[in-house]
């Protein structure tokens, strides 16, 4: 049965490979030009926030969470998981343990920026009880701004979400 557990030091390598795949998928169905690899997980691993792993029996690290914590806002920054592992609802589980970590840690809400039309993002956080709605705080219009900056918006369009912790 997979279990899910906070970060460790030692799995920043393993959290960067898995976005690395994860983004592959991206690759496929965006087709851009080029797709910068994903940040050191140790950079992951010093922001404000928390990362939470799922793993399998064998220990073997298949999926991450990336959760920051920015100016009293809780923000799922990255959801990433195998592509082998994908369609297992591990991803599910992630979303639901960050929930209610964020939860624990006094959050009503927590965000996200996603792409509206792929299947596995708006669509997906939809099922777990994400809606859209536009973005307000200089936080998050900073998010907007940097998914310009970087031509993310270009591939298609690009949304907020959030979802109810309380």
């Amino acid at each position: 049965m997979p279990s899910i557990r906070s970060a460790r030091p030692t799995d920043a390598a393993t959290i960067e490979a898995i976005e690395d795949d994860a983004d592959r998928l991206l690759v496929e169905r965006l087709h851009p030009g080029s797709w910068p690899p994903a940040a050191p997980g140790s950079d992951r691993l010093a922001q404000p926030g928390f990362v939470l792993v799922v793993t399998l029996d064998d220990g073997d690290v298949v999926g991450f969470a990336h959760v920051v914590e920015v100016d009293g806002l809780c923000h799922l920054e990255q959801l990433s998981v195998r592509p082998e592992h994908a369609r297992r609802g591990l991803g599910r589980r992630l979303v639901t343990a960050s929930a209610d970590r964020a939860r624990l840690l006094g959050y009503e809400r927590i965000t996200l920026r996603t792409y509206a039309d792929v299947p596995w993002n708006a669509p997906f956080y939809r099922s777990v009880g994400f809606v859209e709605e536009e973005p307000v705080t200089a936080f998050h219009r900073s998010l907007v701004e940097t998914e310009h900056r970087l031509g993310l918006d270009g591939y298609g369009r690009r949304v907020q979400m959030a979802a109810d912790l309380t």
